[in-house]
């Protein structure tokens, strides 16, 4: 090995020892060094090593002792034979035929872009006539020029081209682009649109820093969202940002989006203020809600009226309503997957708010510039004073207040590999009678581990581990004080891989496994002087696993496959005792055969079975799709509630020797369109679903504490089905989205007794089945700084099984009612509207701040939360509750720095 020397010293060292004269530009050898020694070597076989790690291409023009050193290229002395065709002559049919799939030499001038500003030229590859193809293959890392942080959902397209790919949480990307001359678009929320030009001469790659765009960030919707609408196979998924419930009027002028989740087609809950989401006629207990990878049980506080959730930390949340991606399960209706925002790597920065009743803070702060960060998040609520100044005397020593902290840290060791944590928690504390203080909270943690496997493969490796946990604490005058306590855990690990095998396919693929840990609860006496006997119930522990792969297949352009199968194992485990009940016969003390004690560790039952994932889109044009999808799946989790709507002492319970697993079935039809460059966006879908199982009580059932509370449980079957329509608006001052929804959920419980009947074994209404709902969101900005904005709802009240009547027996009054949910409670509507005032844009400013001023219930409109009946004087009378049954304004300070 030699001294390394410069690649003009080289090549006038080698004229000099040889007869060949060298010619190139300068600029194209000035980076390049050479160490090897040659002797005895040919020409030809010095510049094949020295120049085959490089760009450059060599071409000897042997009578004139010449050599052209070439930047990528290469020069044909005579056209390949693919240049011509022959033709076959069959009768009077002329057959045109290829001889080879080979491409033409690539032709570039200087003046192809018609863009007016001059961009800079990126030529990829190298030429290599031993691997001509009609495309090669464009990969690389799209990153933020300002903070080194990937960009996720950016859009990448190709001019003149349905060729699109869309960035990865790493900010990574793929995508096919045609031998030589392509123009590259990208965009996405909150970074300036940017051009590149391309020549491919083969395979490579191409990162990019990409310049913030300020402006952008008051648009609603991103763009690659409306791209991806429309060319992604994966139909009923909607990903909403924490920047578009900036500008939308919402109670108490906070911030949520799981409340501007409801606004989406297909996506409701039972009522105002009613904690959980009820997507596509299913039960709050089938929504899958994670957070950076970990469960959250309860993402919201106060009865659902407030978000748990930080909105200065929260990035996104992604909603699945149909197929979801195939690393998830164990939820029959919706994957609602919430991302918190990686911390700035270049500066201190902050945001907050300041409200009636909350105040809000994040911090940001790189640890090593451009390679790792940590942003802190707290909430905090001050709502007590607002119950003391209400004129009710029996709220004066009421209590509600919250609080919420959230820690993530990120850390990117290279381009290929990165690794984030978080650490989460959320406490609530509420007493609205003098006797009992009633809490709840949440606390999860998670660490991710993304990396890539070669060029074509990459890896996700989570740990994860949530605690969901209520407490009552009753006080009185008497001796009947106690404490109970009730608590879920649950621990998962899982490893995702993908891999892109050629042009056609790209798989998905991994293993996953989950404990559960539940204590279904326990009481004990609180004080010396209380005679409350304790009681334990035996703790429940379950074990859940899945092996899931699937395969994005490219047939053509316009058809496009998201194929893929999921096993899914669950197992009780003991320690435990379950009764065997006559068959038959109605579960109750009286009808158990046998009690079966199991040890720990054994298995008391097994459940499991394969899921499908199946999704297709063809393109009728380049911005028209149609979509159509089938999933199935099982859950072995459900909630214990026999309210109208899910409450914080709700408790969950799993599957067992009595108590089976749900099952649905899914199917969704589509048709999705774009207009104007993706200003319009359009979207009609419908969908059928069917369900195995779904839980349901007997009336009046006793569920906390009770050892055996598979007796108060009905298992049957559901079906919904409903069209969604949804138009939003992109772009311009105006913007915003309209949604629309007819929809139906029916449950049926037929049991053998009828005691396991409701309605005669005949399908009901569910709680919360709305035939119509209508969402408009509007927000029109005036200039930079000045906005307003509406939001209006509707939707049909909700079922309600009314008293019919009344009859005497044994001297006493009874009263019958109706069939289950045959009625309903008056309609819903609401509107609210909203100032948008932004401080001055200089850039030297200690802070830059946001004021919104918002009337939540403009009209006033008493909506009912419920309708309950009372027996007063020996006669039944209905009364109605309301949450917000005036207008509430209010005013918030946000400021950012």
């Amino acid at each position: 090995m030699g001294k390394t020397k410069s690649a003009t010293d080289f090549f006038k060292e080698l004229e000099g020892k040889s007869n060949y004269s060298f010619l190139y530009l300068d600029d194209s050898v000035q980076s390049l060094e050479i160490k090897e020694d040659f002797k005895d070597a040919s020409i030809v076989e010095i510049l094949e090593t020295v120049l085959s790690d490089t760009q450059l291409n060599f071409y000897i023009l042997e009578e004139e002792k010449r050599v052209f050193l070439l930047q990528n290229t290469i020069i044909y002395d005579e056209l390949p034979s693919s240049f011509y065709q022959t033709i076959d002559t069959v009768g009077s049919t002329a057959v045109v035929q290829e001889q080879r799939n080979i491409p033409p030499p690539i032709f570039y001038t200087e003046e192809v872009s018609q863009t007016p500003q001059k961009l800079t030229l990126i030529r990829i590859g190298k030429a290599d006539e031993q691997n001509l193809k009609s495309t090669y293959l464009l990969s690389g890392r799209i990153t933020n020029a300002q903070t080194g942080s990937p960009i996720p959902d950016l859009a990448i397209r190709v001019r003149g081209s349905s060729r699109i790919a869309v960035t990865n949480e790493q900010g990574g990307y793929e995508i096919e682009l045609p031998a030589g001359y392509n123009l590259i678009l990208t965009s996405a929320m909150g970074v300036q649109d940017a051009e590149r030009e391309v020549i491919m001469y083969n395979d490579g790659s191409l990162n990019l820093q990409l310049q913030e765009s300020l402006e952008q960030l008051q648009e609603v919707v991103v763009e690659a969202d409306a791209v991806s609408n429309v060319v992604e196979a994966v139909s009923g998924s909607e990903e909403i940002t924490s920047e578009e419930s900036k500008d939308i009027p919402l109670v108490l002028g906070e911030r949520n989006i799981l409340e501007v989740a409801k606004a989406l087609p297909g996506i409701s809950s039972a009522g105002e203020g009613a904690t959980g989401l009820n997507v596509r006629g299913g039960k709050t207990d089938q929504n899958l809600v994670l957070l950076d990878d970990a469960v959250i049980y309860n993402p919201t506080h106060f009865f659902g009226i407030f978000q748990a959730l930080n909105p200065f930390t929260t990035d996104k949340v992604n909603i699945y309503k149909g197929a979801p991606p195939m690393e998830f399960g164990g939820r029959l209706s919706s994957v609602l997957d919430i991302e918190t925002k990686n911390g700035a790597t270049d500066k201190i920065s902050g945001e907050g708010s300041i409200g009636p009743v909350t105040g809000n803070i994040a911090l940001e702060f790189p640890i090593k510039k451009d390679t790792s960060s940590l942003i802190l998040g707290a909430r905090g609520a001050y709502a007590d004073w607002i119950l003391r100044s209400l004129d009710e005397e029996s709220l004066n020593n009421s209590e509600a207040s919250f609080f919420d902290g959230i820690v993530k840290y990120h850390h990117r060791f290279n381009e290929n590999s990165e690794i984030r944590a978080t650490a989460y928690y959320s406490r609530d504390n509420f007493s609205i009678t003098t006797d009992s203080l009633y809490n709840y909270s949440n606390r999860l943690g998670s660490i991710r581990w993304a990396h890539k496997l070669g060029n074509k493969s990459t890896g996700v490796l989570t740990a994860s581990n949530s605690n969901y946990n209520f407490g009552i604490d009753y006080d009185d005058e008497g001796n009947s004080d106690f404490e109970l306590d009730y608590t879920i855990n649950e621990s998962e690990l899982r490893y995702r891989l993908r891999t892109r095998l050629n042009d056609a396919h790209t798989l998905d693929y991994g293993v996953s496994g989950k404990y559960y840990a539940v204590d279904p609860g326990s009481i004990e006496p609180m004080g010396n002087d209380s005679n409350v006997a304790p009681v334990t119930i035996d703790r429940e522990q379950a074990l859940e696993g899945a092996l899931f792969i699937g395969d994005e297949f490219k047939v053509s352009d316009k058809l496009l496959l998201n194929v893929g199968a999921r096993y899914a194992f669950y197992g009780a485990m003991g320690s435990a005792t379950q009764n065997v009940y006559q068959d038959g016969a109605p579960r109750s003390g009286t009808t158990v055969q046998d009690t079966i004690s199991y040890d720990s560790g054994e298995f008391i039952k097994t459940y499991g079975g394969p899921e499908a994932r199946v999704a297709v889109r063809y393109l009728l044009t380049p911005d028209f799709s149609v979509k159509a999808s089938f999933n199935n799946s099982y859950q072995f989790i459900h909630t214990l509630s026999n309210n109208t709507t899910v409450s914080p002492i709700d408790t969950w319970k799993l599957s067992d020797l009595n108590i089976r697993p749900q099952k649905g079935y899914q199917g969704t039809l589509g048709l999705f369109k774009n207009f104007n460059d993706n200003m319009y966006e359009l979207s009609l879908e419908g969908y059928y679903k069917m369900m195995d199982d779904v839980l349901d009580f007997k009336t009046g059932a006793d569920l906390l504490l009770n050892e055996n509370v598979e007796t108060e449980v009905l298992q049957g079957e559901g079906k919904a089905y409903g069209v969604e329509f949804l138009l939003k608006k992109n772009k311009g001052n105006l913007n915003g989205w309209l949604s629309y929804t007819y929809s139906r959920s029916l449950y049926k419980f037929d049991g053998d007794t009828s005691a396991e009947r409701i309605n005669n074994g005949e399908f009901f209404p569910s709680n919360f089945d709305k035939p119509h709902d209508l969402s408009v969101i509007a927000n029109y900005k005036f200039t930079r700084r000045y906005s307003i904005s509406a939001n209006l709802v509707y939707q049909t009240g909700r079922p309600i099984t009314y008293p019919v009547g009344t009859f005497r027996f044994n001297n006493a009054d009874y009263v019958t009612f109706s069939d289950r949910n045959k009625f309903r409670i008056p309609d819903y509507y609401r509107l609210d509207l909203g100032i948008n005032i932004e401080g001055n844009h200089k850039k030297n400013k200690l802070a830059h701040s946001f004021i919104t001023i918002q009337v939540y219930n403009v009209l006033g409109r008493n909506n009912p939360y419920s309708v309950f009946f009372v027996t007063d004087d020996g006669e039944v009378k209905a009364l109605k509750s309301s949450i917000f049954g005036i207008p509430i304004p209010s005013i918030t300070y946000n400021f950012k720095f």
